[in-house]
Parts: C-alpha cells; structure tokens; sequence
C-alpha cells in the first residue's frame, strides 16, 4: 500500500500486462488537501459507486455474477490447483474484471478461459475440497454449476457478441446480441410495445407477455439500489445545497424508477456548477443496447482540478459564438445557449460502464431536450489522461508517424492537442446543434442502432473544426504561434488513432464499438472525398496521412454538415448508409500488420485502471470523523474486495434470482 505522500517521480503508472491489455494505477493528488466534509463526502460517493457495481455486471450477461463467483472462487483456491491451470485462471479472471465479463469492451466478441472441461472439472472439485463457496443455485449440484457456466467460460459459439448491431445473415439484433437487457423479445415484438421506462428497464417475455422489469428499489437489482441509495443518502450531509438537491432527486428516480424523475435529477445534477466534489449515479450511456435505448449503470465519483479547469471555462464561456459558427444549416443551430458547464476533474472512483476502463471526457445529460432548455456539464477527467500519458510507449508515435517532423510535433504539442480536441467534443460537440421540430420523440427512436456511433461522430467533427479556427487563440486557449502546429497534430493524432484501433479487433473484419466507428467513418469519409487524408505504405508499414490541413478542415466541415442533418432529422437511412460505407467493415490483412507492429513496440490495446482507495476512521458512534486515500497497485485485491462488498454477491446455494424483480 503506497500512501499518497511518496514521491510522486518514482511512483508506479504501469503495472502489468494481461495479453494486449495494460493495467494501470491512477493518482488523485489533489484530494489529501480537500477540506474533511469534501473528503467525506467524496467517501460516501465512492461506497456508492462500489455498492452498484455489480448491476452493470448483471446487465452485460445473464449468467455473469455467477461466472465472475466461479472465477473468484478458484482464484483465491489457488494452492489447491495445478500451476497451469492456477495461472490461466488467474489471466482469464484479470481480463473478465477488466471488461466486466468475458466480451471485450472495445470489439463486444467473447474471450474465452484456455482450459479443457476436464481442467475445468478438476479445478472446481479441487477447491471445492479446499473450502471454496461456490455460486450454487438451490438444490444445485456441482456437474450441475459447471453444466450451466462451463459453455459460457469455454465455447466461443456460445453467446458470442454481447452487442451485435450487424449480424450476419439478416438476424435479429436482440437475438444476436448477448446481453442481458432483454431476453425473449425480437425487435418486431417491440415495434408496438410502449415502454414506460426506456432507459432503465430490462424488457422480458413472461407468461407469453412482454413486460419491464425496472432498475429500482424493489426492482431488479433491488439489493444494490437500496445500498446504493443509503449511501447516497449519507452523502447529502456533507453536501453543497445545490448537491443536495440533485441527490435527493435521484433517490427519488432510484425508489420510484419514474422517468420525470430522472428528468429532475439530470435538471438538477447540469445546474450543479460549483460543487468541488461531483458524482455521476446512474443508467446512463446507451452503446450497451443494440437498440440505442437502455442506460448502462455506471457511477465516477471526482474532485475539480482547479488548474486544468481554467482552460475548459474559456471554451465553455464561448459556447454561444461556437455555436453560431457550427459548418450546418442555420435550423440546425440552438438559437440559445443555456447552461454550458465545463470542468477538468480528478477521478477518485469509477465502476459499472465507467470503469475500471474509462473515457477521458464525458458531457452529460444525454437527454436532448435537458441539453437544449436546461443545458449540460462537460469534464476531462485530467489525471486519467496524465496516467495515459506516463503508462503509454514513447515508441508509439515513431512507429505509426509518416515523417520525422510529424513525430517532432507529436511529442511536443500531442498533450495540449489531446486536451483541446476532448474539450471541444465534449463541450461544444455533445453540448451542440438543434432537432427538428418534426422529431415527436428522442433522436435515439429514429436513429436506433447508429444512434450513438453518429453522435460521436458529430462530437468529434465539431472538435476537429474548431481546434484550427483563430478563435482559440483570441480566447488565450492556445498561443498564435503554435496554433496551426498544435491544430495539425490534432489532425494527424485522430486518424492515426482510426489505423492503430485495429490492433483492439483480433478476430473478424467488423467494428462493433461506437467510437471505434466513428474513427474510421470519419477518416475514411475523407479520404474518399480527397478531404487531405491519404494512406501511404513503406517499406511493409502504412500510416493515414494528412496532406493538407486546410482541405482536411474543409471535409471536416462538409461531414459534419450531414451528420448534424441525419441527427436533426433522424434519418435512419442516411445513418445507416453512412456507417455501413465507411464505419463498420475493415480490411483483416491491415488488422493484422497492425497487430504486429504493436507487439514489437508493446503498446497495449486497451488499458484499465486501479482506483484509488479511500478508507473513512469512525469515532465511537460510527460517524466518519477522517477520511484518506491511498493507492494499492494491485488489481486483483480491489476487484476481489469490490465483490465481498457486493450487495449482489453470491453466497453458496445462492437463490437463482438474485437480481430479479421482487
């Protein structure tokens, strides 16, 4: 345990590699000198991030708490198994914890444990010997436990893609898709099917009649939602007013699982300026959903980073100049801004969706017409991107860079532009443009399953066009003499970025994960236009060029025009037309000169992250009176203590609904 007073010079970011995954420990610096109610309530956050963990585990499969308990169980037998098998459980369980399940985050295809049946079998009997409890249901045997886990650790054909947007064979995308949001229904049964509860909800046929189980207290996953909203509850003492009253309300969302309530919540949580100590609680990003519709539960918990923040509010302060500038149709464009809110925050915790992957930015909420009346709050999470920066090869840049002069610029000026374009997607790019008053409902029922890749899309183009525009060097954002260095290597780092993702898709030739399709849409896109973006290839190695910055701009305007358009209108087909051209099939033999050109440099294909730990000291009558961070650089002991925390943690002989409704 490293307490956060050492030397922050010779501290460890990497800690070790799992396959082509990184894990990485990340540092809240900041937090040792908050004031005991900011620290306290930053606590109370936290064990309420980690008491809900585990719904996002239950709705990434059905049959994930169990598989992850079997996991666990072996992991921590591990004197009583053979060392072979000992040490492939223990990569399979790092790689299920990192992904929360067995389907890789970023490509949504199943890994599966390299062991035979037989291991397996020998395995499970071995430390069930030993003691081990083993996630029994009631009456259940141990041929029987392994009868209905061991196809789902082992066969790649069982359930093979937890979010299939393309399936192959014009199957059904709920069907084809593996997740645990909605089980017996196809999309043409819910074409006439209103939904109540769009975002937190879990949609099933019982009985011959399709029904919502609701995220609630009493709900599915009750257990977790009453833990999770005790601590919240907790929380509210040490609270700002404006705090307080975004957190009542989404106990209020919690306990009834009413969508005005969640409405109220997002109002309030957007109004939440000033706060110094911030949490996002909840069923939020939609990429988990074929369908676009339902919320995966995710929770951050974070402190402002007052430094980095001043960079953010010049940006955000603007908003209204940017968005009269949007390259669209002027009926595209809000005619008032309202509520832009920018930050540059520390995280202290993220579990559920948020971590322990994570995004470098967010701006939420994700309601349009929220963003458009009441407005929205936009973060980098700072010391994510600083534990990116320390944990990532320096020989990344030389091997995927075209010349001397653009490795030159990277290395130089690659921070600031990665800071400014997530600044910009977040703040101006999420928090940007305006529907169509013919949309009777939300851009993500028109959309459907391109409704997220398009909004990142839009995101990003917004970035991409603002970042070489003069008007950030009138804002003091970035000096004049190293704007147009700072804005190529924005250019040059984002579709570099859309040729290295490929090393994340070991199998196939598709793109599943939403982001990872905007990329290529957009690189792609231009390159077809002759937009200043070529491929070039020497001697065995290809990079994405940009020829011209100016032509780039110009492609980037033009694109994000018909983005804006097919959001605002909710043109499916022009969505679908887009992606299915340019975002979604890859060339395999690119994939693979990629994948060993990053197995010969060892740049990880995806990194996740050891949280921080913060432990409370009670006085006599329980009450928190002091509250510290440290930082345990080890994986394996947070996730195996998030799981005895668990409200959803399975004992022996454990009941077969454990998260069902009540």
């Amino acid at each position: 345990m490293r307490s956060s007073s050492d030397d922050t010079a010779a501290r460890p970011y990497l800690l070790e590699r799992v396959d082509d995954a990184a894990i990485v420990q990340l540092y809240a610096d900041g937090f040792a000198q908050l004031p005991l109610a900011e620290r306290r309530l930053a606590f109370h956050l936290a064990e309420a991030a980690i008491a809900g963990r585990d719904i996002y585990f239950d709705q990434r499969h059905r049959l994930n708490l169990d598989a992850r308990a079997l996991l666990e169980a072996l992991v921590t037998s591990e004197a009583a198994l053979r060392p072979v098998t000992a040490r492939e459980l223990w990569r399979y369980t790092k790689l299920f914890w990192l992904n929360s399940g067995p389907y890789n985050a970023h490509t949504a295809r199943k890994f599966v444990l390299g062991l035979t049946r037989e291991a397996l079998d020998e395995a499970v009997a071995a430390a069930a010997a030993a003691g081990a409890a083993l996630p029994r249901r009631e009456g259940e045997g141990i041929g029987q436990l392994l009868d209905r886990l061991a196809p789902f650790l082992l066969d790649p054909a069982v359930d093979p893609v937890v979010t299939n947007k393309n399936p192959e064979n014009g199957e059904d995308i709920l069907v084809a898709s593996a997740s645990n949001l909605y089980e017996g229904v196809t999309l043409a049964d819910l074409a006439t099917f209103e939904e109540r509860h769009p975002l937190n909800s879990r949609i099933v046929r019982r009985d011959g009649t399709i029904v919502e189980e609701v995220y609630r207290v009493g709900g599915r996953c009750g257990a977790a939602i009453e833990a999770v909203v005790a601590h919240l509850e907790a929380a509210r003492e040490d609270a700002t007013p404006a705090m307080r009253l975004a957190l009542d309300a989404l106990v209020r969302y919690y306990r009834t699982g009413e969508d005005d309530d969640r409405r109220a919540y997002d109002i309030a949580w957007a109004a939440d300026t000033r706060s110094p100590v911030d949490t996002v609680n909840g069923f939020i990003e939609v990429y988990l959903d074929p369908r676009g519709q339902k919320g995966a539960w995710e929770a951050l918990v974070c402190h402002v980073n007052e430094e980095k923040t001043r960079l953010v509010e010049a940006i955000a302060a603007n908003a209204a100049w940017f968005e009269a500038h949007l390259p669209c149709r002027a009926e595209f464009r809000r005619d008032r801004v309202v509520g832009m809110a920018a930050r540059a925050i520390d995280v202290i915790v993220e579990t559920g969706e948020a971590g322990p992957l994570t995004a470098i930015g967010i701006n939420l909420p994700n309601d349009e017409v929220i963003r458009e009346r009441h407005g929205s709050k936009s973060v980098l999470l700072a010391n994510v991107v600083e534990a990116y920066e320390r944990s990532t090869p320096p020989e990344f840049r030389r091997e995927f860079a075209w010349t001397d002069e653009e490795v030159d610029r990277a290395e130089r000026f690659g921070a600031l532009a990665q800071e400014l374009h997530t600044h910009l997607h977040e703040v101006l790019g999420h928090g940007s443009g305006r529907l169509s008053p013919s949309l009777t409902a939300s851009p993500q029922a028109y959309l459907k399953e391109h409704y997220s890749s398009l909004e990142e899309t839009r995101a990003d183009l917004v970035a991409l066009y603002f970042i070489a525009d003069p008007r950030l060097v009138e804002l003091g954002v970035v000096e004049a003499g190293e704007h147009a260095a700072v804005a190529r290597t924005a250019y040059e780092a984002f579709v570099r970025a859309a040729l290295v993702q490929l090393r994340r898709v070991r199998t196939g030739s598709q793109l599943e994960e939403d982001h990872m399709r905007n990329r290529q849409a957009v690189t792609h896109w231009l390159m077809a236009r002759e937009a200043g973006v070529v491929r070039r290839r020497r001697e065995g190695r290809t990079c994405y060029v940009v020829e011209d910055v100016e032509r780039m701009r110009q492609g980037v305007a033009e694109m994000f025009a018909e983005v804006q358009r097919i959001k605002s209108e909710g043109d499916y087909d022009a969505g679908r037309r887009l992606f299915e051209t340019f975002g979604v099939s890859f060339d395999p033999a690119l994939r693979d000169e990629v994948v060993a050109r990053v197995e010969r440099i060892g740049l990880p294909s995806y990194t996740g992250f050891v949280m921080p730990t913060l432990e409370a000291t009670r006085d006599a009558t329980g009450a928190v009176v002091d509250v510290t961070i440290s930082y345990s650089c080890d994986f394996a002991a947070q996730m195996l203590d998030y799981s005895r925390r668990s409200p959803l943690r399975h004992p022996a002989a454990a009941p077969a609904s454990l998260c069902g409704p009540r």
